[in-house]
């Protein structure tokens, strides 16, 4: 079956970034002039989706109106002969149907947030982003897993290489290399110490999951943190289904930590021309005074 359907949890308060999300969605927080959700949403799209589902919760209002008409700007906007700014925002707004909402009405972790979209995602294959990892490269990493799981007809997440010392902050994989970026998974752990991780190729935001994922995360268990981690209905899923890793190729940023983002904000603004030159000469300026 072709995958259609997208799930975005986006229902986190992101208190990392507090004071910018007391009353703002960390998900609106911008990279250069677009909000993160935009870039993710994109992506998406880019790999064929024909359906976003966004898993929200309170506060979330800015987000739903992000991807709504907004007469106002526009009437303001064509008033002024302000006609590429116009054509922007139009274009934002996908066609009626294109995305849909549901709450997680309890904070209980991923795992149940992809959970609760199971009525709207059915018996499919169907792929999650998460919008806090933004990732730079030439080839969109949700439409290269499509390519692959269009072959392979199983589970899979994309997969990169971490530093040893950073594994307590990421799925981290028990994995062999079948093709030159694709690993058939074993085992994977949620968060372990360094001195227990089984390898260094961590789980980033971006998975593409068969309609039996919902049957374990159903079971509503709890793991790292006290929440429903999706790494341990993937572990469960393993006993009936193969589950690969992707390797893509490109630069990933952890935008819900805020260095991160500060680094994706740099990175993806050296790649605008009208920004590039003096960006690099402030960055100069300032290295003289490190």
């Amino acid at each position: 079956m072709k995958i259609k359907k997208a799930v975005f949890p986006v229902a986190g308060l992101g208190t990392r970034f507090i004071p910018a999300t007391k009353a703002m969605a960390k998900e609106m927080l911008p990279v250069v002039d677009k909000p993160i959700i935009q870039y993710a949403v994109e992506e998406a799209f880019a790999a064929g989706i024909e359906q976003i589902i966004f898993v929200t919760g309170r506060g979330k209002k800015a987000l739903e109106d992000h991807f709504d008409r907004s007469f106002e700007i526009e009437h303001s906007l064509m008033e002024k002969g302000k006609e590429d700014l116009l054509k922007q925002i139009q274009e934002l707004v996908p066609k009626t149907g294109t995305i849909i909402y549901t709450r997680q009405n309890q904070p209980l972790g991923l795992g149940h947030a992809i959970w609760c979209a199971r009525d709207i995602v059915g018996d499919e294959p169907f792929a999650v982003l998460l919008a806090d990892d933004l990732i730079q490269t030439d080839k969109p990493v949700l439409a290269e897993m499509v390519k692959k799981f269009d072959r392979l007809r199983a589970s899979m997440a994309a997969v990169m290489e971490i530093e040893k010392n950073q594994t307590d902050k990421y799925g981290i994989l028990d994995a062999q290399q079948v093709e030159e970026d694709i690993f058939r998974i074993d085992d994977m752990v949620e968060k372990p110490k360094p001195e227990d991780a089984p390898s260094n190729l961590a789980i980033v935001g971006r998975y593409i999951l068969t309609p039996r994922i919902f049957q374990h995360l159903g079971k509503e268990k709890k793991g790292a943190g006290g929440e429903i981690q999706l790494t341990d209905a993937m572990k469960a899923l393993l006993k009936e289904q193969p589950i690969f890793g992707y390797k893509f190729h490109g630069k990933r940023f952890d935008c819900g930590d805020k260095v991160g983002f500060q680094m994706a904000n740099l990175a993806f603004a050296l790649e605008r021309p009208d920004m590039r030159d003096r960006l690099i000469n402030f960055i100069k300026e300032i290295q003289k005074d490190v």
